[in-house]
């Protein structure tokens, strides 16, 4: 709806429009015609078979995560380009391709080609004559010319893919079928592999099979997320080969690439936890979360926000706290979250007086955060319901007062700054109307029943089902009906949406397979042994910092899910609890994405901002500084995770908010009052006793805080600041 079709429907201004709509990546492509048609069409049709697979007829678990891992590489090909795209025009004719290019695509078409022809041949031969052992000449020829023509169409999609958006690449066509050829190969002798995969029974078309969907998933990684991810994995193989020669606890006697490749395309690598959270509660969500895009719904999250908060003081900076971690609760992707929502608060903000930094930074924040915001969390509460095996209901009121914590501390930040720079709202004019708002507080239905039905009992499958029957119902109550049109729009949608999960998630799986083969996690779990044999915090803080370093430039999914098989297990051998040590590296993995040199979130910020990147990260850290704390608290007080007597939580959540503000206060530089660095030294210290909880540590913060309050109030005056001596 027109901002002036919801002034004459008597709501008011309309602020939001599209904020959750995805925006196009650089290297996305844009097909038109009947080429855009067949790509949604096949979109859809994937996301109806997990819905099929997920909600009436249950597949063979091998099976159907190949088949997650599969589609989702033909969608990734087709959709997303080798190279950026510059161009939309599909009328130009293409480009002359030069000897090279011919012969890097001829090399890929037959090598690939001969690979698919042979497993089409075993297929149709089972299928036709019900011959179950094909001719073994083929399953031993076929894997090395399969993966040499996969790795040339990588090559030559690198060197020569199309810039314009509406073409898909001849190489990229090559690259679907090759993604086939894997799984045809792999479902075919999915009964033996199940035994000999990661032993010395591994045939050699397993070990082509592996690598090839290795190359794949890993180029797909790259088209997605950039270099960083693929650096890793590659680094994390290497390790693999390299650990004979390798000092200290990284030793290890190596091994084959028979073995190695064929270990980790098992359910101890690629098919393990990260692609079984994928292909069952992640993509389910996605789809959740597109349809409440097709509906509309993500756009009255943002204009309610700002009803509700655009007039206060920094009025834009507390919309984009609110709105952006509901909105990246859903989404499941902090940088992505920053891109949609940021492009309106970011703006705004600035308008408002906010420095660009600071807009970037806070948005950054707040869009980091709703990844720890239950029930969604980002998909993290399903991942870490997957690995531990602790009921999802436990790990969402688990989550509730960290994520209280951590916005309520983003919250006095934003507001104390608003205050020290005398910051103003946005004129109540120029924001939607509350009153009209509210009548249509209803579209919060599909959440509430979401909540409802996991609380209640239901399974997550049937929950997210019912949360996007009820996004669909809903939407007929407002101008966006979802009609036949608008569910295939989602359908289509949900299935882009969950290609960077599947990559990403695949990519995560090999490194946890490594971690597993060679056995490091165990040897890293000795090193904090014999680290908290000096000081327990001091392997904690260790803990923080590897969790950080492998989450940098990572997507939350896939950091969390190597720090919960790197650094997790060392927290449980020193005593640490299983929920409390995974919602450890949880945070962390998390903040990794607003945590400089590498800063995910913050530097898509400053990209809409116009800002420093690296000046941005920094300050979007200390905007975020509380999740850096909060994990060290709930260790030391197991209270803040729901565990333990109501009074105890109440005594411990009421002191941390506390603490939280007076970190709050002693960043920003305001308490009652512009406060000067020793002030704002004494208010964080007073903060960190207050974290400690303990009745003594309690009684000396309040009396710091207290004191301050009474001395603040006595010299900070008009006058005062009138002459510049108070700050």
């Amino acid at each position: 709806m027109s901002v002036d079709a919801a002034s004459a429907a008597g709501t008011g201004p309309v602020i939001a429009q599209g904020v959750d709509d995805e925006p196009m990546a650089p290297n996305q492509r844009d097909a038109r015609a009947r080429t855009g048609v067949l790509i949604a069409v096949l979109c859809a049709a994937y996301t109806l078979f997990h819905l099929f697979v997920m909600v009436i007829y249950p597949l063979e678990t091998w099976t159907y995560r190949m088949m997650h891992v599969c589609g989702g590489l033909i969608i990734g090909f087709l959709t997303y380009s080798a190279l950026t795209q510059r161009s939309n025009d599909a009328d130009a004719a293409p480009a002359r391709r030069g000897m090279a290019e011919l012969a890097l695509l001829g090399v890929a078409a037959l090598g690939v080609g001969y690979g698919l022809a042979v497993i089409a041949y075993a297929w149709g031969a089972w299928w036709l004559a019900g011959v179950a052992a094909p001719p073994a000449f083929g399953f031993r020829t076929y894997g090395l010319p399969l993966a040499i023509g996969t790795a040339a169409a990588v090559i030559a999609g690198w060197l020569y893919s199309s810039r314009d958006r509406s073409r898909i690449y001849p190489g990229d066509l090559i690259l679907c079928m090759a993604s086939i050829a894997v799984l045809g190969y792999i479902l075919f002798v999915v009964g033996a592999l199940r035994m000999r995969a990661g032993t010395g029974m591994a045939q050699p078309g397993d070990l082509w099979a592996a690598v090839t969907g290795v190359i794949l998933i890993l180029e797909l990684t790259r088209r997605l997320t950039g270099l960083a991810l693929v650096i890793i994995v590659g680094v994390f193989i290497g390790y693999s080969f390299l650990g004979p020669w390798l000092p200290g606890f990284l030793n290890h006697r190596g091994y084959t690439a028979t073995r190695f490749f064929t270990y980790i395309f098992t359910d101890q690598g690629v098919l393990g936890d990260p692609i079984a959270v994928s292909s069952t509660y992640i993509i389910l969500f996605i789809v959740f979360a597109a349809f409440l895009q097709a509906s509309k719904v993500g756009d009255y999250f943002v204009n309610f926000a700002f009803a509700c908060a655009g007039q206060t003081r920094g009025g834009p900076a507390k919309v984009a706290v609110f709105a952006s971690g509901l909105m990246g609760m859903i989404n499941g992707t902090s940088a992505g979250n920053v891109v949609s929502t940021g492009s309106l608060t970011i703006p705004l903000m600035k308008k408002v007086g906010y420095p660009a930094k600071t807009s970037a930074a806070i948005e950054a924040t707040a869009s980091s955060g709703g990844q720890i915001l239950p029930p969604i969390m980002g998909a993290g509460a399903f991942i870490m319901a997957e690995v531990t095996g602790i009921p999802y209901t436990d790990i969402v009121i688990a989550a509730i007062i960290p994520a209280l914590l951590y916005f309520v501390s983003v919250y006095f930040m934003v507001d104390l700054q608003a205050l020290k720079l005398n910051m103003k709202g946005l004129p109540r004019s120029e924001l939607p109307r509350f009153n009209d708002l509210i009548k249509q507080v209803y579209l919060f239905l599909p959440i509430i029943i979401l909540i409802y039905t996991l609380f209640a009992g239901y399974s997550v499958i049937r929950a997210g089902a019912m949360g996007m029957a009820a996004a669909a119902m809903v939407s007929w109550l407002t101008p966006h009906k979802m009609g036949p049109r608008q569910i295939f729009k989602a359908l289509d949608m949900g299935a882009k949406m969950s290609i960077q999960m599947v990559a990403v998630c695949a990519a995560a799986g090999i490194i946890v397979g490594v971690i597993a083969l060679t056995g490091v996690g165990a040897r890293f779990s000795s090193l904090l042994l014999s680290i908290a044999d000096q000081n327990q915090y001091l392997a904690m803080f260790f803990a923080m910092c590897i969790s950080i370093i492998l989450g940098m430039g990572m997507p939350t999914t896939a950091a969390y899910a190597v720090a919960a098989a790197v650094v997790a297990p060392g927290l449980i051998a020193l005593g640490v609890p299983v929920l409390v040590a995974h919602f450890f590296v949880f945070y962390y993995a998390v903040m990794s994405a607003i945590t400089p040199p590498v800063a995910l979130a913050a530097y898509a910020g400053a990209a809409l901002s116009g800002s420093d990147p690296m000046k941005t990260s920094v300050e979007a850290f200390r905007l975020g500084l509380a999740a850096f704390i909060v994990p060290f608290m709930f260790f030391g007080s197991h209270e803040l995770l729901m565990q333990g007597e109501w009074i105890d939580i109440i005594h411990a959540t009421a002191t941390a908010l506390l603490g939280m503000f007076l970190l709050s206060a002693g960043v920003i530089g305001y308490y009652f009052g512009h406060a000067s660095m020793l002030v704002r030294l004494i208010l964080i210290g007073a903060a960190l006793s207050m974290i400690a909880v303990g009745w003594l540590t309690d009684v000396v913060g309040l009396s710091v805080a207290a004191a301050l309050f009474v001395w603040q109030r006595r010299i900070v005056t008009p006058a005062t600041l009138s002459h510049g001596r108070a700050d």
